[in-house]
C-alpha cells in the first residue's frame, strides 16, 4: 500500500488531508529502518512493543492488520478498510464537501 499512500500524500500536498498511520511491529528500530527505505513521509506512530495488541489499537478497537479508517473534518470515521480505488473516492468526496474537487489518479493500485 505504500505506493498508493505515497501517491496520495504527493497529490493532496495542498488539500487539507493527512495520512497518519500506526505500526504494529514489535521493534521500533527496525520500523524506522523500514520508513526510511519505503519513503515513508507521513506521520506514523508505534503501537508499542506489544505489537497488534498496543495502547492504539486497543484504543481504536482494531482487531486486523491493516485497518483504514477515513476521518472527516470533524474526526467522524466516514470510511472503514477502504483501499485502493474505493480510498480515492471516499477521500475525493469528504474533500468534495469541503469544496475541494480533486480527481486521485494512480499508475497501479496494487503496486508493493
Amino acid at each position: 500500500m505504500y505506493p498508493h499512500e505515497r501517491s496520495l500524500v504527493k497529490q493532496l500536498s495542498d488539500k487539507p488531508f493527512s495520512l497518519i498511520g500506526v505500526n504494529s511491529d514489535k521493534d521500533v528500530n527496525e520500523i524506522r529502518e523500514v520508513s526510511r527505505a519505503k519513503n515513508i513521509s507521513w506521520r506514523s506512530f508505534w503501537n508499542g512493543p506489544e505489537g497488534t495488541g498496543g495502547a492504539i489499537s486497543r484504543a481504536w478497537r482494531v482487531r486486523g492488520w491493516p485497518t483504514i479508517y477515513v476521518l472527516d473534518k470533524d474526526g467522524v470515521i466516514r470510511f472503514k478498510n477502504v483501499r485502493g480505488a474505493a480510498m480515492d473516492e471516499a477521500v475525493a468526496s469528504l474533500l468534495a464537501e469541503m469544496g475541494h474537487e480533486v480527481k486521485i489518479t494512480h499508475e497501479d493500485h496494487d503496486a508493493e
